[in-house]
């Protein structure tokens, strides 16, 4: 039986598409979305990690659904879209966290809802994020430790945080049990 493929493996060629049908060089969307032109060319060759925050970033500056930069589908919702439990869309953001996609199928989101489950998992194996935008977590099982910056919050079912996602952030379960929260992004 042969291994499904990385989801990035699929997505480069959908970032490398969008840049040539916008006629961009690497330096110039570099430039507008606020990266490295070695970032780019990484995302877009197949062979890393894409974030997600990356493809939501690129979704809003060049107005294209982040649904079709993720499945190469477009969404078809205008009205509600119904996600029924445990039946979100999996995105690949990070190796060590699932991610599902909450509201894949609906068009023109302002925001990117996903339910997350993160390991425990000791402090020297914490990996940084940051990204543009806002994020907001409400916790729903578990307990998770979030460091944002300097500062080190612990979160309990029912606990919620807003921050900027430019605060690079790192996350990870405790008591060894992995923690769960709804992680929305604008």
């Amino acid at each position: 039986m042969e291994a499904q493929q990385p989801a990035y493996k699929e997505i480069a060629p959908r970032l490398r598409g969008l840049r040539d049908a916008l006629d961009m060089g690497v330096e110039e969307m570099a430039s507008k979305l606020s990266v490295t032109p070695e970032d780019i060319l990484r995302y877009e060759s197949g062979e890393h990690e894409i974030p997600v925050s990356y493809l939501f970033n690129v979704a809003q500056v060049y107005q294209v659904d982040l649904t079709v930069l993720i499945s190469g589908k477009e969404a078809h919702l205008h009205t509600a879209s119904l996600v029924r439990h445990g039946k979100g869309m999996s995105v690949e953001r990070r190796k060590d966290y699932d991610y599902k996609s909450l509201a894949y199928r609906f068009i023109g989101r302002k925001m990117e809802p996903f339910i997350v489950k993160v390991p425990p998992k000791d402090k020297e194996a914490l990996t940084f994020n940051e990204h543009p935008g806002q994020e907001f977590i409400y916790m729903l099982k578990g307990k998770l430790e979030i460091t944002l910056g300097s500062t080190v919050y612990t979160m309990e079912p029912g606990d919620s945080l807003y921050f900027t996602s430019r605060t690079p952030h790192a996350l990870c379960g405790l008591d060894g049990q992995p923690a769960e929260f709804l992680d929305v992004i604008i």
